[in-house]
């Protein structure tokens, strides 16, 4: 509970006073009198602030955690506590991120830090101070490679991304002249042979590629010679990735990317109910001023001091308007720093151990559920710390089986998008799971194919 001190009669009329308003319901009256709520709200009296805490414990008591298992998108990670402690700190605690031109040493220099962070993970030069989210990112970058290249209009998917990355360059695209050709899959990964045939096809008109990895099944995408077959078709070359897959995989400018994009969720923020995270994007030099949002950079004030200033805003809304680059002109400021907080804690090693503990922690519950259980993999092959199987159990019956041992089994990809398969359970483990944890998994998936 955060202490609050309602105001005084008297700052309210002082208020009133300097507004020239002669109550607080003038400050309504703009409201049509049937749309206003009249009556008293229905609220019990007044309590002493410890009593509050008890029922605020009592309830919080009736809450029923679970061991999760699931991912999709959003995953449980160790967080370190120095995260929550710092981005609790008020200077950085906002109503929301800020819209207007950043002063603010601190912050900048968290930004600052954060894109110095996204550049080193990625292996691209240039980061902003973060987007929305990952979808939102892969969506920018898609309109990044076609304003690059003049009189383009497709963008060639991946069949594999996460449906709601789909679902927003939809919704980015779908009044414009642009043309979001889909990459079909083959047995839950797209063929290097299957985009040099659709880069054929494009032509001219292509603007880039856009693939994830891992994809939405969880599986790692084999990457080898798309760039150079998008560089040959004059396209551009998009990556989205698991940030934390970064710390032991390749990353996205080994792969040859000209753009990285991808949600910073496992970097420090917990899964909530599905945000708020951060989308971060990086690319090479020539694309920076295509590049949403903002850059902070670092220079000298007037006493040769270091600095921290808002670099670049590319044509944003509120400067060019029709013609921005984007309407995007702010960014997840307070979710970035806690990313940047979190990469600061564990350091180069740590990142590299966590990511690592994910790989190992997944093949082995992965390994125990197909060998020691029975269960079919949907997409053979390496993967970070997610994976998809077949489940020839009933739903009902597996998922209410999971329940009573406590567990959250998995997310089930008809949920993402009805076109996927009922039976397929994507599974996710995290360096968070434990061996006592895998193994309540193996014997709850006993008991529901009992």
């Amino acid at each position: 509970m955060i202490p609050y001190i309602p105001h005084s009669q008297a700052e309210i009329s002082a208020m009133l006073d300097r507004i020239g308003a002669a109550s607080v319901d003038d400050l309504f009256v703009d409201i049509p009198e049937g749309l206003r709520f009249s009556r008293p709200i229905d609220l019990p009296g007044s309590m002493a602030e410890s009593d509050v805490m008890n029922l605020l414990a009592a309830l919080a008591n009736e809450n029923r955690t679970k061991t999760l298992f699931a991912g999709g998108g959003q995953y449980d990670h160790v967080i370190p506590s120095v995260v929550s402690h710092l981005t609790g700190r008020t200077e950085f605690v906002t109503a929301y991120t800020p819209y207007q031109p950043e002063i603010s040493q601190g912050i900048l220099q968290a930004l600052f830090e954060f894109q110095s962070a996204i550049a080193e993970i990625t292996g691209l030069p240039v980061s902003n101070a973060s987007l929305y989210d990952g979808a939102t990112a892969a969506a920018e970058a898609c309109a990044m490679v076609l304003n690059a290249k003049r009189k383009s209009r497709v963008v060639l998917t991946a069949g594999t991304l996460h449906p709601y990355t789909k679902s927003v360059l939809g919704t980015y695209f779908a009044d414009l002249d642009v043309e979001l050709a889909e990459l079909p899959e083959t047995s839950g990964k797209v063929e290097l042979s299957t985009l040099t045939a659709a880069l054929e096809s494009a032509g001219e008109e292509l603007a880039g590629v856009l693939v994830q990895t891992p994809n939405v099944y969880g599986a790692l995408e084999d990457l080898t010679g798309w760039a150079e077959a998008v560089h040959a078709a004059n396209g551009r070359f998009i990556v989205s990735a698991h940030p934390l897959s970064l710390g032991a995989l390749a990353s996205p400018a080994e792969w040859g990317a000209d753009i990285a994009v991808g949600d910073t969720q496992p970097l420090g923020l917990p899964p909530y109910f599905g945000g708020p995270s951060a989308g971060y994007i990086a690319c090479g030099k020539d694309l920076v001023r295509r590049m949403p949002g903002r850059i902070v950079g670092e220079s000298v004030d007037s006493d040769g001091k270091r600095a921290f200033v808002l670099t670049l805003q590319a044509r944003e809304q509120h400067i060019k308007r029709e013609r921005a680059t984007s309407n995007i002109c702010s960014n997840q400021s307070l979710a970035a720093i806690a990313n940047v907080v979190y990469l600061s804690a564990v350091g180069p090693t740590g990142f590299a151990q966590v990511s690592e503990q994910n790989i190992s922690a997944a093949a082995e519950l992965r390994r125990r559920l197909i060998d020691d259980i029975g269960l079919t993999d949907y997409v053979p092959g390496p993967v970070f710390n997610e994976f998809t199987l077949k489940i020839p159990a009933d739903r009902k019956k597996w998922d209410d089986t999971f329940a009573g041992c406590g567990i959250v089994p998995g997310v089930w990809l008809s949920d993402l998008d009805n076109s996927f398969p009922a039976d397929l359970l994507s599974v996710a483990v995290t360096e968070k799971r434990t061996g006592t944890e895998l193994d309540a998994y193996i014997a709850c998936a006993r008991e529901a194919l009992s």
